[in-house]
């Protein structure tokens, strides 16, 4: 199946997850998971949230920044892939001075 994220619209989400700014992003999303594409500002971030139903898979196409995973900070940058499995939370901040732009996926975990 083909994502064209070229074709979709580009929504805005102030303070995603409890974060600071609004974030540009392209969504995919089905009862599986989601497939992201978004620019998180300079300055800007996604606050700190718990995995209680999914994994989280980021990987940084440009700019710089850090991940907060359980308490452990982490530097992020270009060719960098994050990864936040479920049960365990994390934030994402840009520190840099240039948009950080990443691909995530969000698998859904199932649990029975």
């Amino acid at each position: 199946m083909l994502i064209d994220f070229n074709n979709m619209q580009e929504i805005e989400i102030e303070h995603l997850d409890g974060g600071e700014g609004e974030i540009p992003a392209k969504m995919f999303m089905n009862e599986y998971g989601k497939v992201i594409v978004s620019r998180i500002p300079p300055k800007c971030s996604i606050g700190l949230h718990s995995h209680k139903s999914s994994n989280d898979i980021n990987f940084i196409v440009s700019g710089e920044g850090i991940a907060i995973c359980d308490g452990k900070e982490e530097k992020l940058s270009a060719g960098v892939c994050h990864y936040c499995p479920y049960g365990h939370e994390h934030s994402i901040v840009n520190t840099g001075k240039e948009d950080l732009v990443l691909y995530t996926v969000v698998q859904n975990v199932v649990t029975e």
